[in-house]
């Protein structure tokens, strides 16, 4: 698997550099095109023993193709694979499919110090994808009982996520600059004729527009995790995903 290393996406941007090198926020890392299955394995050790002073995180990567079914996934919604793997995971939803040219940003994130629910996560997420979106001239929205977002009736970023010991892993994909036929193989989120849609398609550009969308995602969730400032109290509760 390809070190970590501190991201450099956010050399051109002066807000989002204040925003990394902030003590109390996230690093943020770059991954370049991974193993699924090494990098799950690592996130989800990261979150076993993170501790109440251990940095959160942010990963931002691309997988190689892989289809990924979640803990209630079932197969069925796999209609022809061909020579994609699945891999069954841990995280919530149902199967979906990773590959170059799609950003997949993974945060590692200590709910309890937070004082964020799982709900909040889930929203923070969803809006700042949204706001990325809309930076780029895309009007996106979410869906409600359908966790993801959306451009009309196609589905462009996708939501699964796991809470452990308070830590969240696992995270969203955005669909960029990529192969959008390994969908076809699937019921995507297990829906049936789910429509998938690319931010290339969308705005006609793809020249530096993996960096570009980088840039902005990583911007906004930083810009969103401002509303739940890093603090020393922990809430009670158990970990729970969806």
């Amino acid at each position: 698997m390809t070190t970590l290393i501190e991201s450099a996406t956010a050399a051109g941007t002066a807000g989002l550099e204040r925003l990394q090198t902030a003590a109390e926020n996230p690093i943020v890392r770059e991954y370049g095109l991974t193993d699924y299955v090494r990098v799950w394995k690592r996130m989800a050790r990261f979150a076993a023993t993170a501790g109440p002073e251990t940095r959160e995180e942010i990963w931002l990567l691309r997988h190689k193709p892989v289809f990924t079914l979640g803990q209630t996934g079932t197969r069925k919604h796999v209609l022809s694979p061909g020579d994609i793997p699945i891999i069954q995971t841990d995280r919530g939803g149902q199967i979906t499919y990773h590959g170059p040219g799609q950003w997949v940003i993974y945060p590692l994130l200590d709910l309890r110090r937070r004082r964020m629910g799982i709900r909040d996560l889930v929203d923070l997420i969803e809006t700042a994808v949204i706001a990325a979106l809309a930076e780029a001239g895309i009007a996106a929205a979410i869906r409600p009982g359908a966790p993801g977002v959306y451009v009309d009736d196609a589905k462009i970023a996708a939501l699964g996520l796991r809470i452990r010991r308070g830590w969240s892993y696992h995270g969203l994909s955005l669909n960029v600059d990529m192969d959008l036929s390994p969908f076809r193989a699937i019921n995507p989120c297990g829906y049936r004729g789910l429509k998938v849609v690319q931010v290339a398609d969308l705005i006609g550009r793809r020249s530096g527009l993996m960096k570009y969308m980088g840039n902005l995602l990583i911007e906004s969730i930083l810009l969103q995790l401002e509303r739940y400032p890093a603090g020393a109290a922990r809430l009670a509760g158990e970990a729970v995903h969806v």
